[in-house]
């Protein structure tokens, strides 16, 4: 378990600290969360940690399983976004081929963070633990765990039965 992360959980109730942890995300806001982010025992230059943690302050909804994949899959479900056809992609699939290109750093912090906000519009809660160990090990390993999971085999179009519109007759 995330050191920051437990004492996340047991302040997500303190308003004006979560409030300044969501400058983080802002750059010319972010130097008000550094006393916060220091009080939680992280350097203000981790950026990472900052990013994780002003994330939480936005959408503290979290669940204890699955990656970033299931979280993006979940938030295309509930918006509807089903392919209609194969050579298409849905708008949550261009977001997440994105997100996966993404080099490490404020590019992938950009686009975690759009995601993030997505699944807090829809609902959908975020595995922050996962999350946090992810971004911090961003790899081929870690996309390829994540594309894993939003293209698992039984969900989407693809698992339909001819009957019920997926597949050829």
């Amino acid at each position: 378990m995330s050191l920051l992360l437990d004492q996340l959980r047991r302040r997500k109730e303190d308003r004006g600290m979560m409030a300044d942890l969501r400058c983080a995300l802002v750059e010319s806001k972010k130097q008000r969360a550094w006393p916060v982010l220091h009080r939680l025992g992280v350097a203000v230059t981790n950026r990472m940690a900052a990013i994780v943690a002003a994330l939480y302050a936005t959408h503290p909804d979290e669940t204890g399983n699955g990656n970033f994949g299931d979280t993006c899959r979940d938030i295309q479900s509930r918006r509807g976004d089903n392919r209609s056809d194969d050579s298409k992609l849905t708008p949550i699939e261009r977001r997440f081929l994105h997100l996966l290109a993404a080099e490490r750093g404020d590019e992938l912090h950009e686009r975690v963070t759009r995601m993030v906000l997505m699944a807090k519009s829809n609902g959908v809660p975020v595995n922050y633990e996962q999350l946090e160990t992810d971004l911090a090990f961003w790899n081929d390993r870690t996309k390829s765990a994540w594309a894993a999971s939003f293209w698992a085999p039984g969900t989407g179009a693809a698992s339909l039965s001819p009957a019920e519109g997926g597949g050829q007759s």
